[in-house]
């Protein structure tokens, strides 16, 4: 593997789409501060990052949906159109909330719909509001909103590859010594992951709960996942590492390491993967050398 600079200037990037004709598109987002949060564009390779939207609290998620680019927040997921190349003419509110929690990446599912991941709104408590701890989808518009998924205390990072979705876990952190590594895992409509009872210790608490695919570090924060050469990639945002877990489980292993903050990763249009630094700004692209 062969790393390179794709594109700097963009602190505390968060989460990456392109669009149709090739363009990068970056969330900004503060970890407690959301003052400077934005999106911005990244026309090519090499040139200097854009700011297109301002005034939009903890982006987390971005996908282009036609011409309309679809952005999950702290307060919803808002669909941005009319672009006229520094500015979009329209932004629209199209779902609030769903819970009372942080809403994380949102990417466009092979049926048409938009797939959104939703933390629970604290570490290990039995009770939350309602659509938090879950993965959920809706319609475009907005409407419609299901559950996909439920009992995930803090999913982050989602990708489909085909049909398959796959997503990064969160585990609560309140456990000591019996920490977990933090997951990534293959999700299937109807799945309950059994937060906050089940941290994949075994035993009845954690009877019918999935295996995950792969099993990170623990207290990783892991962030952004993609496909790439047979393999799931997921960001460890706290351990400054990218790893990589086979399409058909087993161990994690790091590809990527001595890195401040990585969160966002995406597949470019030419096969490599983009790896986002959130603590530098900078964009690298990582390419697969014969």
């Amino acid at each position: 593997m062969h790393a390179t600079v794709y594109a700097s200037g963009i602190p505390e990037m968060s989460a990456f789409a392109f669009d149709a004709r090739g363009r990068l598109w970056v969330t900004r987002s503060g970890s407690s501060q959301h003052g400077r949060d934005g999106v911005y564009v990244v026309w090519r390779r090499g040139a200097r990052p854009v700011k297109v939207i301002s005034s939009i609290p903890g982006p987390l998620g971005l996908v282009w949906v036609g011409r309309s680019l679809y952005v999950s927040s702290l307060d919803g997921v808002y669909r941005f159109s009319d672009f006229t190349g520094s500015a979009f003419g329209r932004r629209t509110l199209i779902l609030r909330g769903p819970a009372a929690a942080e809403n994380n990446n949102l990417v466009l599912a092979p049926d048409g719909r938009l797939v959104l991941a939703v933390s629970a709104n604290c570490d290990h408590c039995t009770t939350s509001p309602r659509y938090s701890a879950d993965i959920v989808s809706f319609d475009t518009d907005g409407s419609d909103l299901r559950v996909v998924a439920s009992g995930i205390r803090a999913p982050y990072g989602l990708a489909y590859d085909g049909g398959t979705l796959y997503a990064s876990m969160n585990q609560r952190d309140d456990l000591g010594a019996k920490t977990p590594g933090d997951w990534v895992a293959v999700v299937r409509a109807g799945q309950n992951w059994g937060f906050p009872a089940c941290y994949g210790q075994g035993g009845g608490a954690c009877e019918n709960v999935p295996e995950p695919l792969g099993v990170l570090d623990p207290h990783a924060a892991a962030g952004g996942v993609a496909i790439s050469h047979g393999t799931v990639l997921t960001a460890e945002w706290a351990r400054g590492t990218v790893m990589s877990v086979p399409v058909g489980g087993g161990s994690a292993t790091p590809v990527v390491t001595g890195l401040s903050h990585p969160l966002p990763l995406t597949t470019a249009p030419d096969g490599a993967l983009l790896v986002g630094d959130w603590g530098t700004g900078v964009v690298y692209r990582v390419a697969w050398t014969a």
